[in-house]
């Protein structure tokens, strides 16, 4: 069973982090599959290279999980399991959305650090 949101969310995190764990890209890649080669949102998440685009291709990527699973039989196990993967991946999607609001915090907060240190210790130019 294929979990390619959230491999597609860790390869997309290697981007950002500028780091490549060989074993954790290997593996990832493995249970995507296909997927990577597709034009579809899975490939594109793994491709990510910033937060925003994160955020839009897991969000693409959840619309389709989503359907899949709406799709799938109640009673069968495989279902069971692709709801099991929505609720997953809404954390994640969460989770993602709180990571880019603490950037954009810490983003704020140096340019008030920096603005405090020239009040502290004006130059004139």
């Amino acid at each position: 069973m294929a979990c390619a949101e959230l491999e597609a969310l860790r390869l997309a995190l290697m981007n950002v982090n500028g780091t490549v764990d060989e074993t954790v890209k290997q593996h990832a890649e493995a249970e995507i599959g296909d997927a990577l080669e597709e034009d579809g949102p899975i490939a594109a998440l793994a491709a990510a290279e910033t937060l925003d685009e994160i955020g839009r291709h897991l969000d693409a990527a959840l619309v389709d999980l989503e359907e899949e699973a709406s799709d799938a039989d109640s009673t069968d196990p495989y279902g069971a399991y692709l709801r099991g993967r929505v609720v997953a991946v809404r954390d994640a999607e969460q989770r993602i959305r709180r990571l880019r609001e603490r950037t954009d915090g810490l983003l704020e907060d140096l340019g008030e650090t920096h603005h405090t240190l020239h009040e502290a210790f004006p130059i004139e130019e």
